[in-house]
């Protein structure tokens, strides 16, 4: 295990050494947070307590999700480029030869990089939206743990995802529209644009079911002290069950595709 600790340490100052495009990071978040939160503000006052918020908890979600795009990979921007390009060329027979777990390997690394981007790109538009906004922050300080907690088990499932998505190089090629294709998804199905509380019908509770509610809805519900007692326990057993899911999904997908590497053009 100390080999995986070393990959994501290496994943974290990796992304650290762009100091630039972190700060540009930081800004765009900052600038789309807050357009989101004059639009939920809007929102809000045509409808106080929509999907079960009131205006303080709903502004409070908006700056959840700009803290948590980047380190849940909900646009992408982890490993999966490298990863489908690996694939592409047959370096990743390389990466088949090494004394250590391709999944893991890959799942160390992004870890770091969500580390990093929590830190790095999530703080900081978080505190600007709490000095511009009157945020709902959480009064109890077992809060602040049990969201990492949730964030960290959101990360693992974003990364079970792409990972599957990466995998279809093998097979498609160029996987680049499979994986635009899951950033959509995530985008619209874990609440970036709009709580999934607000989806109605069947759709809200179809979205609510599937595995991109784990990235944003989940966290930012217990944030909000909405998944307390019990409703805690069964939101963190629905991210671990996905997670679980999504990368056993992996480990099968993985096993099949490595008995068939094909180096496009030669």
């Amino acid at each position: 295990m100390r080999l995986y600790g070393v990959v994501a340490a290496g994943g974290f100052r990796r992304h650290a050494t762009y100091r630039i495009a972190t700060a540009a990071g930081v800004f765009t978040n900052t600038v789309f947070g807050f357009i989101m939160a004059y639009t939920y503000i809007a929102l809000w006052d045509e409808r106080p307590r929509l999907g079960g918020y009131d205006m303080s908890e709903a502004l409070t979600y908006v700056w959840l999700g700009q803290a948590l795009l980047m380190t849940c990979a909900m646009m992408g921007g982890g490993f999966e480029d490298e990863l489908m390009e690996r694939i592409r060329t047959g370096d990743i027979a390389v990466d088949l030869y090494r004394p250590a777990d391709l999944q893991l390997w890959w799942l160390a690394g992004d870890l770091g990089r969500a580390a990093f981007h929590l830190l790095g790109r999530g703080i900081v538009p978080m505190v600007l939206g709490s000095l511009a906004f009157d945020l709902a922050l959480p009064g109890s300080y077992w809060t602040w743990p049990a969201f990492l907690l949730s964030v960290l088990l959101g990360v693992v499932v974003s990364f079970a995802v792409r990972y599957l998505v990466a995998l279809s190089a093998f097979w498609l090629m160029d996987g680049a529209g499979a994986m635009q294709i899951a950033w959509l998804a995530g985008l619209f199905f874990s609440g970036m644009l709009l709580p999934l509380n607000l989806f109605p019908g069947l759709l809200g509770e179809v979205a609510r079911m599937l595995p991109w509610s784990s990235l944003l809805q989940v966290p930012a519900d217990v944030f909000l002290g909405k998944r307390t007692g019990w409703g805690l326990v069964e939101a963190y057993a629905f991210q671990a069950g996905w997670a679980l899911a999504l990368l056993t999904a992996g480990r099968f997908v993985q096993v099949l595709a490595t008995r068939r590497v094909v180096i496009q053009g030669g």
